[in-house]
Parts: structure tokens; sequence; C-alpha cells
């Protein structure tokens, strides 16, 4: 191979391999006990790890960041709970909770999760892919407003990228609305969902460099923001 082929080869940041090399870290620390469950985050972000460590940087775009569990759990509930027997959640961006409410194995509803990153195809027809820069290109058989709650959480912290989601979200709900998301969009959120912070905190697995929310626009049982 020629030095202008080792030119062409894609390279990871010092940084994206440190994350990469603590995440290894981490697997091995904590294997799943579960082992070969197809609704199980752990493996698809393994296996999303490793094909990504000999492609380009730029397609690290696809990186998630996991909900510790007790938050996705939380946030399962309390969809649940919003929907009421024989209601529809849509996850929008949001795979943590959508395996949630798999693992619950509740029989009350019905879950869709729409997202970008096309790994998640193991979840069969519950998966819709879904690119925010296209708020509405959804497949014909989505119809509008029939999703009695709605969970999303925008991939990236931007009043672009808010706003595209929450054109999605109007879209698909029949009103109630959880969003999760920075703090510093509160304003902006407020504006364009009408919803208001809860008194409950999200965790993610890592910690994140930005403040975290979560926002409701109904009486939700994740307590208000006084």
């Amino acid at each position: 191979m020629s030095d202008s082929d080792d030119d062409d080869v894609p390279q990871l940041s010092t940084h994206t391999l440190a994350a990469l090399q603590e995440f290894y870290a981490e697997q091995k620390q904590h294997p799943d006990p579960r082992g070969d469950d197809r609704y199980s985050i752990g493996i698809i972000e393994e296996n999303w790890v490793c094909e990504c460590v000999w492609i380009s940087e730029k397609v690290l775009q696809l990186s998630q960041f996991w909900y510790s569990q007790e938050t996705a759990l939380r946030l399962a509930k309390e969809a649940i709970a919003a929907a009421g027997e024989g209601g529809r959640v849509a996850c929008v961006s949001t795979p943590s909770v959508y395996q949630k409410l798999r693992e619950l194995r509740s029989e009350l509803i019905s879950v869709c999760l729409f997202e970008f990153d096309r790994r998640f195809t193991v979840y069969g027809e519950d998966f819709i892919f879904y690119d925010y820069n296209r708020p509405l290109d959804l497949p014909g058989d989505v119809a509008a407003h029939s999703f009695d709650v709605v969970i999303a959480d925008p991939p990236y912290l931007s009043a672009d990228c808010l706003k595209k989601t929450a054109e999605t979200v109007r879209y698909l709900t029949r009103g109630k609305i959880l969003l999760c998301t920075g703090a510093v969009m509160e304003e902006a959120a407020a504006k364009l969902l009408g919803v208001t912070p809860c008194s409950f905190l999200p965790t993610h697995r890592r910690v994140l460099a930005n403040e975290f929310r979560c926002y409701a626009n109904y009486d939700s049982g994740l307590g208000h923001d006084v």
C-alpha cells in the first residue's frame, strides 16, 4: 500500500479513541447478563462501536447517549401511564426508553421507535427510520396524531434540531408530550411544544457536559419544577 493510500484510510481523533477505550473498559467490567437478548441496548451499542473503529470520524455522529437504567425505567413507566390501556407510544430518538418498554413487556400499549441509526432494525416492525432533517418524511402508514404520548430526545443540542424534532412530535402526538433535552433549550421548548420542566432530572450512563432536563406538556408523574 502506498503512502497516498494510507492517507485515504479514515483516522479517529485522539479524543475519540480515548472514548472508545473507555467504553471497552466498561464493557469488560459490566458484561451483559442477559446474553443474546435482541432488545438489549448494550449489545447494539457494543456492535456499533466495534464497527465504527474502522470508519471515518464523521460517521461517529451516530453516537448514542444512553440514559441510565433508572432514568430509562422511570420514563418508560411514565409513558405507559400517560398512554393508558390500549394506548400508543412513539419513542423519537429515545432507544433506551423503547428498550425499557419492551423489557417491561406491557400488553397495555403498543410502541414504535423513530430512529436514524439503522442498526435498530433488529426491532423489526417497531423500527421506523427517522431523520430529523426531514421531520415529516415518514411512512405512509404513520398517520397524523396517531400516538397518545410522544417521548422525544433531539439528537443534537441546537435550536435547529429542536425545531425540526418538534415538528415531528406535533405531527405524531394526540396531545401528550415528554421531551428530554438540555436546560438551555427550556425557552425554545416551551414556545415550540408548550412544555414545562419536570422536577425529575434524567441521568445518563456517562456524564454530559450540559445540564439535562425533562419537560412535559401535561400533569405527569415526573413532578413539576417550582
